[in-house]
């Protein structure tokens, strides 16, 4: 298996709201952003599907290493090696990819986070960066994208913080902030216990609007002259926003599941909102 086909892999058995957006992209693009969501997934699997601390530390500090090897020229992971295809054609700060993994790492030594302040260098970390990456991929004229592109990975993470927080509880995280908790009489071991209680819902709404927040920042940021260049990442706020109402019709139910969009339905999104951005 080739390195892009074992990237193309990591995304297709991801089933993920990206992997839509991608479809509508030429060749390299297509590329370097399945090279960039396999590493991301990647370095997130070490967080959560290994059990030994230490060892995931290790792993960690290996991907590093392996950045590193990037930088000259010498990879060896299938998806370093893809990267390193997709950096002929895409300018991909290796710092960048290097900062992912130091909020994978966060994953290591945070299990709570005090307050939205602290929480925000996370998202910026796992998210924030990403949306940067992709911007560079997707191609901009005026560097203003680049804080649209931002601005939209932290939106993006924030849907995925709502809509994981009974997931992450059974993993021993939770990412919504102590004081925000405490602020509206959420106590830690109703999450635990997957208890939806109607102080935990009022949380979750707002927890949705600050989202909601994010996407409008982001938008506004947008300059019109790389609207087009950008579509793949507002086909994937288009399917996150439709998540997120989603979730907020089903009243916050998402302690004991995980609420998703058809494959047919965010299809259809996509193609409507490509054809129309």
């Amino acid at each position: 298996m080739s390195p892009d086909d074992y990237c193309a892999a990591k995304v297709k058995a991801s089933a993920s709201s990206f992997a839509v957006a991608f479809r509508f992209l030429d060749a390299p693009r297509r590329q370097a952003l399945n090279a960039l969501y396999a590493f991301c997934r990647e370095v997130d699997d070490v967080v959560d599907e290994c059990h030994e601390p230490a060892v995931a530390r290790a792993k960690l500090d290996w991907w590093h290493s392996e950045i590193e090897s990037l930088d000259r020229g010498q990879p060896s992971h299938p998806v370093s090696r893809a990267l390193a295809s997709a950096r002929e054609h895409f300018a991909l700060p290796l710092e960048q990819l290097a900062e992912i993994i130091d909020g994978m790492r966060m994953d290591l030594d945070q299990e709570r986070y005090p307050n939205f302040a602290q929480l925000q260098l996370y998202c910026h970390r796992v998210a924030g960066v990403v949306g940067l990456l992709s911007a560079e991929i997707f191609g901009y004229r005026d560097r203003q994208t680049l804080k649209y592109a931002h601005a939209l990975g932290i939106a993006f993470q924030l849907t995925n913080i709502i809509r994981d927080v009974g997931e992450d509880a059974r993993r021993g995280r939770i990412y919504l902030p102590q004081d925000e908790l405490a602020a509206f009489g959420v106590a830690e071991a109703d999450i635990l216990a997957a208890r939806h209680t109607p102080k935990f819902k009022a949380l979750m709404a707002f927890q949705a609007r600050r989202a909601r927040e994010h996407y409008a920042r982001a938008f506004a940021l947008l300059p019109a002259l790389d609207r087009k260049p950008q579509r793949p990442g507002l086909v994937m706020a288009v399917i996150y926003q439709t998540l997120l109402d989603e979730i907020e019709k089903d009243g916050f139910l998402v302690l004991d599941r995980r609420t998703f969009l058809p494959p047919a339905r965010k299809a259809w999104l996509a193609l409507k909102t490509w054809l129309a951005a």
